[in-house]
């Protein structure tokens, strides 16, 4: 009976690395995401809750960015910002939900300190550098700053930009042009309290027992068709996802429902993000499914939804599949980073003293799934940047599962050093059309090598 049982649990994880999607990131714990589409790519920034946690609570250093031209496989640009980027703070815990947004060819990213408020950080391209344009935090007037958290970040039609947040309130500015700071003449020294009626939110009996709305935290704000979303965690803990609609930016809100129920595998709490990319939509979203349950280590997660007719969005079921299908094909003739992964097992990446990210930490039968990739023209042979001081190892080509057909395999020798790198080149078969590539590492103990990049040849 007990072999059977590992049998059936062997053939079960088979099927979900051959199918899951979701998580879409296994390499670090990752949560809060805020996509942000920029000329033909989705940027997506993510908290990153650290594999060892202090005190049984969020623990939370930095800030992760992560980008896919076709959503289903995913480069890691590494920590592109970090609570040490603000000099003025003394907090070393707290690097909570943020988002980012391009204007005039700047990046702006919204970064809350739990404890410190709102801070905003400028950069020149999407994956940093990040710099600190104030030397303080960028939200100041609220009554508690602890519940300054969860911006969200807006461009109107006019020019106009806004910025929302908070928990259990929720409060907004109107940034002036610079991004960086906010028109101090309207509101109350510039802040605007939304009223938080039944009509635009919704009620449930809070955990105190008394009623109150449904939103609770991590507002999402955008425009879509004459119509404004806002999109929040609600209903206090565990949270579901619900969203609300206006007019206008300013109100009034009404009402809409749930966007997300609970589920098993969801995280007590959640964080929305919505995109539009190549004529789809998106929804993002965070489970615990990868840590096994702990909720204070949480994976980012994406469905595909479409709008109702009237601009409703219906009730998104939580999915391990997740996007089903590319919105493009991955070209292998050009360099592809080995740490652009559609599914992983065992696997890290870390960054070298350049600040090239690369994968590591690779054992014997670790694998990365590549989806989509595109052999249309043939391809006759492979090459890989490596690095290693242990005895090295192998990478095996193979199509469609781990164990798939084998159309290569590239040997891996020592080069001396984990940051000494070489490239290699092998053979493959030849093999065309359009087919999930898994890249599997074989060798023996302990880690094998360092892996950077690759690409095939005609």
């Amino acid at each position: 009976m007990l072999f059977k049982k590992i049998i059936i649990l062997s053939l079960l994880m088979c099927v979900l690395s051959l199918n899951a999607q979701n998580p879409i990131v296994q390499t670090y714990f990752t949560a809060d995401p805020a996509p942000m589409v920029h000329n033909g790519t989705v940027y997506m920034y993510t908290t990153h809750d650290e594999d060892e946690t202090i005190d049984n609570f969020f623990t939370m250093h930095n800030w992760r960015c992560y980008s896919s031209t076709d959503m289903v496989n995913w480069t890691d640009h590494g920590v592109v910002a970090s609570l040490k980027d603000f000099k003025w703070s003394d907090k070393t815990n707290g690097a909570w939900a943020p988002q980012a947004i391009e204007r005039n060819g700047k990046f702006y990213l919204y970064c809350p300190i739990h404890g410190d408020g709102v801070a905003v950080l400028v950069a020149d391209s999407p994956t940093g550098p990040f710099v600190d344009p104030l030397g303080k935090r960028l939200i100041d007037g609220t009554a508690n700053i602890w519940h300054d958290i969860d911006p969200t970040v807006f461009i109107d039609d006019d020019g106009q930009a806004y910025l929302f947040w908070g928990n259990p309130g929720l409060y907004y500015v109107k940034l002036n042009e610079d991004m960086i700071s906010y028109d101090r003449t309207v509101g109350s020294n510039g802040i605007f309290a939304v009223e938080m009626t039944t009509e635009g939110f919704g009620e449930h009996i809070g955990r105190d027992g008394n009623m109150r709305t449904k939103y609770t935290e991590g507002p999402w704000v955008y425009k879509r068709n004459d119509l404004y979303y806002l999109v929040y965690a609600a209903s206090g803990i565990p949270e579901y996802i619900a969203y609300s609609t206006a007019p206008s930016i300013k109100g009034p809100w009404t009402y809409r429902g749930y966007i997300m129920e609970r589920a098993p595998h969801l995280a007590f709490t959640n964080h929305p993000g919505i995109i539009d990319f190549k004529g789809n939509s998106y929804f993002f979203y965070h489970t615990h499914e990868l840590s096994g349950g702990e909720g204070f280590k949480r994976s980012v997660s994406v469905e595909q939804f479409e709008y109702n007719a009237d601009g409703s969005i219906p009730l998104i079921i939580p999915s391990k599949e997740g996007v089903k299908k590319s919105v493009s094909n991955l070209n292998p003739f050009a360099r592809v980073e080995a740490e652009t992964i559609a599914w992983s097992e065992g696997l890290k990446t870390a960054s070298d003293n350049e600040g090239g990210i690369f994968v590591t930490k690779i054992h014997n039968g670790d694998f990365i799934k590549v989806r989509s990739v595109d052999f249309s023209n043939g391809a006759k042979s492979f090459k890989a940047t490596i690095a290693s001081a242990a005895k090295g190892g192998k990478i095996e080509l193979r199509l469609g599962a781990p164990d798939g057909q084998l159309i290569g395999t590239c040997k891996v020798k020592d080069t001396k050093g984990w940051t000494d790198w070489r490239t290699i080149e092998s053979k493959t078969k030849a093999v065309g059309g359009v087919h999930d590539l898994y890249l599997v590492f074989k060798g023996g103990e302990g880690e094998l090598f360092n892996f950077d990049w690759w690409m095939f040849s005609r």
